[in-house]
């Protein structure tokens, strides 16, 4: 792994989990509980300067990761209640570069803690009241092809915990 490598995957790029059992999706619904507290947790006294830091060269800011991470998380919410509600629905992929220039991007991160805070629980809500069954049921992402809930739940599970470690190693790197 290279330094740039470091940088952009500070806990290492996804790996798909070898079990997706009842015990391996609570452990990853429970990164979704506590994913609102850890971020509010990495963020908690920056000023504005550090938060228009990027975490790396050429990488998004601070303040653009939070809003990502609110904008990822929404989608993905949408994409499981897609999939609870359709067969196999095709879902839309989104120009997440694109949309972290946005204005909205640049707004102060509380706006998206507060949604992150409540689009968790109730994520965290509806992935409790999942069967076994329903985490086999998935959608068609047109870049990575069919998905299944339990994938769609350890991705998220690894995206919480890459972003809130993008915010931590750069204070660490800092001395924040």
């Amino acid at each position: 792994m290279t330094e740039l490598d470091d940088l952009r995957y500070p806990i290492g790029r996804f790996c798909m989990p070898a079990n997706s059992g009842p015990d391996a999706r609570a452990a990853h619904i429970q990164v979704l509980r506590e994913l609102p507290e850890r971020l509010t947790a990495a963020v908690a006294g920056l000023d504005d300067a550090q938060l228009d830091t990027p975490y790396r060269e050429g990488g998004w800011t601070m303040r653009q990761l939070v809003h990502h991470v609110a904008d990822s998380h929404a989608n993905s919410y949408i994409r499981f209640k897609l999939a609870l509600t359709e067969d196999w629905p095709t879902i839309k992929p989104y120009e997440e570069a694109a949309w972290a220039k946005l204005a909205d991007s640049r707004m102060p991160i509380d706006v998206s803690l507060v949604l992150i805070t409540a689009l968790h629980a109730r994520w965290v809500s509806l992935l409790e009241s999942m069967s076994g069954e329903d985490f086999s049921k998935g959608y068609n992402h047109p870049e990575n092809g069919k998905q299944t809930l339990a994938v769609g739940l350890a991705i998220y599970d690894w995206h919480s915990r890459h972003h809130v470690a993008h915010i931590t190693a750069l204070r660490a790197r800092q001395g924040w």
